[in-house]
């Protein structure tokens, strides 16, 4: 090892010398010598300095992850247009006379919940749209999906799943009786398109941490991962300034495993942040949440997210799914216990994550 070492370093000095001394050569004396041995002692060190560094894998790791840490993100004006989508919420023409304190499964069910983009000639141009079942398996064709968070990240699972398979209700039946098993991760394969899914219980934002390093250490790395986490952090650490901290070492995580750059963006994942749902305090059904979760507390950890800087939009890694902009848009009415709301949130996200593939895509 210590001989290759030094054939790099006497290799490196060779080169920096045929390309050094013999234009300095060339040039005279028409230079100073000052001039001139500043010159090429400058390009002998840079020389130097060029070959070692495979040689230290430290410092090849340190390079690496500096110019990993400011992601260059040139993005498509069409992205910002995703998230712009409105709601129409109105009363159930069907249940209009039905009795509320009878057998509903929750409130929101007597409101019909409509969304679409605005039709607009920017919209249209981007061709954002909601995509069909068709559209849908096309895209996630041959992948591995990983979606890993806490219940929000499992309602969104539910919705990707019935969007690719709704047309087999017993199949769907299935799938939500596995899938909402308690604090439990959820498997499956969609044999009909090659596309693999893994759900993983993540409550907190080290559990997503953990997950990434777990990533790094089978070199395995999925084709899509969406991630989300805070409600549980808010309840049960409440503390915005340690929650910006945890999000800024999974940004950190996550940088350091993927590649994140213009030219090699192609063959990065497509990576998803699901921000936090907004909170109807008065809704929330324990005391422990009410006085816990209220809305102070939501908007300081809505500018930890912010502070960290996980996001594209503050130079980070990962596309926001806005949950928040969803879910305050759609209102009380989406809701039953001010915090988990009407699957329509959700399938509405499912159509932004794969909008946003779509014009990933179309950039390369």
């Amino acid at each position: 090892m210590i001989m290759i070492m030094l054939g790099a370093v006497l290799l490196g000095v060779a080169a920096a010398c045929l390309v050094v001394l013999v234009p300095m050569g060339m040039a005279g004396w028409r230079l100073s010598r000052n001039v001139l041995f500043f010159s090429g002692a400058i390009f002998i060190t840079m020389a130097v300095c060029v070959h070692l560094t495979p040689s230290f894998s430290s410092v090849s790791d340190y390079v690496t992850s500096v110019s990993s840490v400011a992601i260059i993100d040139r993005r498509s004006p069409c992205l910002d247009l995703v998230s712009r989508i409105s709601w129409e919420v109105t009363p159930n023409a069907s249940l209009i006379n039905f009795n509320v304190t009878q057998n509903l499964s929750s409130s929101f069910d007597y409101y019909e919940k409509h969304w679409d983009w605005p039709k607009t000639q920017k919209v249209k141009a981007c061709r954002i749209r909601k995509l069909s079942k068709h559209d849908a398996s096309r895209r996630l064709n041959a992948s591995w999906v990983v979606i890993a968070g806490d219940s929000q990240a499992r309602l969104f699972t539910l919705s990707l799943l019935n969007l690719i398979l709704g047309s087999d209700p017993q199949r769907m039946d299935s799938i939500r009786t596995a899938l909402f098993k308690r604090h439990s991760n959820y498997s499956i394969s969609v044999n009909e398109i090659g596309m693999k899914l893994d759900f993983v219980w993540a409550p907190y934002v080290s559990n997503l941490t953990h997950l990434m390093i777990d990533f790094k250490a089978k070199k395995s790395y999925p084709c899509v991962l969406v991630m989300g986490a805070g409600l549980w952090h808010m309840l049960h650490v409440n503390n915005a300034s340690d929650y910006e901290s945890v999000l800024r070492t999974l940004k950190g995580s996550v940088v350091s495993l993927f590649p994140f750059s213009t030219e090699l963006a192609f063959k990065s994942p497509h990576l998803f942040w699901l921000g936090l749902p907004v909170l109807i305090n008065g809704m929330l059904n324990t005391h422990d949440k009410r006085q816990q979760m209220s809305d102070a507390v939501w908007h300081d950890y809505d500018r930890s997210l912010t502070g960290s800087r996980l996001l594209r939009q503050t130079g980070g890694p990962l596309d926001l799914l806005d949950i928040p902009s969803l879910t305050w848009n759609c209102g009380a009415h989406c809701t039953y216990d001010g915090m988990h709301y009407d699957i329509a949130i959700y399938e509405a996200a499912v159509q932004l994550m794969l909008n946003f593939i779509i014009i990933s895509r179309q950039r390369h």
